[in-house]
């Protein structure tokens, strides 16, 4: 179906075709229309085209690539766990093209960590659900996922006690079952020696007396009462991190 909006721009037009690669639905190597197939879709002139394909190019989302034109390029930078959440609203999709999670655990025990306890304001001596996961990327580890639930959260959706991928989001299924919106508050990024366990994950392989220097990102999850999780990603060095469009844009 075409797209039509009266002054569409060129940022309308990379908006589209960035949303559409996220989504899956244009997987790396997949060629996009043509610019003349693009102008007739958007109604937009040959420039307008030519600035949009620029700022996909430039985010690494697509490539030249000769007589095939312009083509979705291999993912340059990971999706963190909360940045999922827009695609999954918008297509059902956990996970983009080439994505995947594996070392899927769960565990119940007490907090622990004094932070993760203030995040969801609970006891360090309360019993939490610890979801924990490793995001691959066409097979290469990128980032390790730890959710962490409190009682009143897991009481609601006692799926989050089951071993395995979660069929859906717990946001979903807690607004259905309680009517009370869950909202994703600032995500913050940080810098920090990575545990053993999380080299491990991440299949790093160092002497055990050598520090490794890892990008952390955390966001606490709240409804109307407080929090309701608290989620923590762990990224491999080296790897990029993608902001959205619409965060950058807010700064």
């Amino acid at each position: 179906m075409a797209y039509r909006s009266s002054g569409a721009g060129y940022a309308d037009v990379a908006s589209h075709f960035r949303k559409r690669i996220e989504d899956g639905d244009l997987a790396p190597g997949d060629p996009l229309p043509s610019v003349a197939e693009i102008r007739e879709q958007f109604d937009v002139s040959a420039k307008t085209v030519s600035r949009a394909l620029g700022v996909l190019k430039n985010e690494g989302l697509v490539t030249s690539r000769g007589s095939l034109g312009t083509v979705v390029a291999e993912p340059q930078a990971v999706t963190s766990g909360v940045d999922r959440l827009p695609r999954i609203a918008r297509t059902g999709r956990r996970y983009g093209p080439g994505e995947d999670s594996t070392g899927h655990r769960v565990m119940v025990r007490s907090v622990r960590d004094p932070k993760v306890a203030q995040a969801l304001d609970v006891d360090p001596s309360d019993e939490v659900v610890v979801r924990i996961r490793t995001f691959r990327q066409n097979g290469r580890p990128t980032s390790v996922g730890v959710s962490v639930y409190p009682p009143r959260t897991w009481a609601e959706v006692p799926e989050l006690l089951e071993e395995g991928r979660m069929g859906e989001y717990f946001g979903t299924l807690y607004t259905e079952r309680t009517g009370r919106e869950v909202t994703p508050g600032e995500r913050i990024g940080y810098q920090r020696m990575a545990s053993q366990d999380e080299l491990d994950a991440l299949e790093i392989k160092v002497p055990s007396v050598t520090p490794v220097l890892v990008l952390v990102t955390d966001v606490t999850f709240h409804d109307e009462d407080g929090p309701v999780a608290y989620w923590e990603d762990v990224y491999a060095p080296g790897e990029k991190i993608r902001i959205p469009a619409e965060t950058a844009a807010a700064q």
